[in-house]
């Protein structure tokens, strides 16, 4: 489903400094897994995410999604696949604070296409249903928590039906009952089919996932599951 080649991510400070938050990853995910990449913060994990999902280019190496090398393609047709494949949970709120949960959640489905907004409306408002939030539908972000925001960003990401989800530290800033509730939502998206590719610090989350790896000084070193 996704595949890491020999990847490096470099970014120059100056004129004599230069930065290598990846630094020659390899990573095969097959349809169906549950990957989880823990790590200190600035160990590079966002960053491999991001590479991951096309929206940064490596210095070197290839990033393919369904064997198709990203970065031979044209940035609409990249823009194309994301839209189609891939949901995204970012680590900080995403919600645009002007729309309701509900135009929040419909979105994607709206600006992939005009013509399906009312198709769109319904998606929105079975997810909403699916997350608990169905009584936030007409709310505004602010008033939410910031585990129904969460949730509500999760709803967001399933829009299109993708295929992948990735999801950079979708629980940094909640207490340890919502955390569970939401690694439980994400659990069970990854048994309904979903490729789920997720980075952390909290090695407690590790059970969660079918393999686990480490992320240091840009290298990615694999972990023993846990039991």
């Amino acid at each position: 489903m996704i595949s890491l080649r020999n990847v490096t991510k470099e970014y120059s400070v100056g004129e004599q400094i230069v930065i290598t938050p990846v630094n020659n990853v390899t990573l095969d995910i097959s349809p169906g897994e549950f990957i989880m990449i823990v790590g200190r913060s600035g160990s590079g994990k966002s960053t491999l995410l991001n590479l991951a999902a096309g929206l940064i280019k490596p210095s070197s190496g290839d990033v393919l999604i369904e064997g198709v090398n990203l970065w031979s393609m044209k940035d609409k047709e990249i823009s194309l696949l994301r839209s189609q494949k891939i949901g995204f949970v970012f680590q900080f709120p995403s919600l645009l604070p002007s729309l309701t949960i509900l135009d929040n959640v419909a979105m994607p489905a709206i600006f992939r296409s005009p013509n399906g907004r009312e198709g769109g409306y319904e998606r929105a408002t079975e997810l909403l249903a699916t997350m608990g939030l169905s009584e936030k539908a007409e709310v505004y972000p602010r008033q939410l928590s910031a585990g129904e925001q969460k949730r509500a960003v999760i709803a967001r990401s399933l829009m299109n039906q993708p295929q992948i989800l990735l999801a950079d530290e979708p629980t940094s800033d909640l207490d340890e009952q919502t955390e569970q509730e939401v690694m439980a939502l994400l659990r069970e998206i990854n048994r309904s089919g979903v490729t789920l590719l997720m980075v952390t610090h909290s090695l407690q989350l590790l059970p969660y996932a079918s393999r686990s790896f480490r992320m240091d000084n840009g290298s990615l070193v694999p972990l023993e599951r846990r039991n």
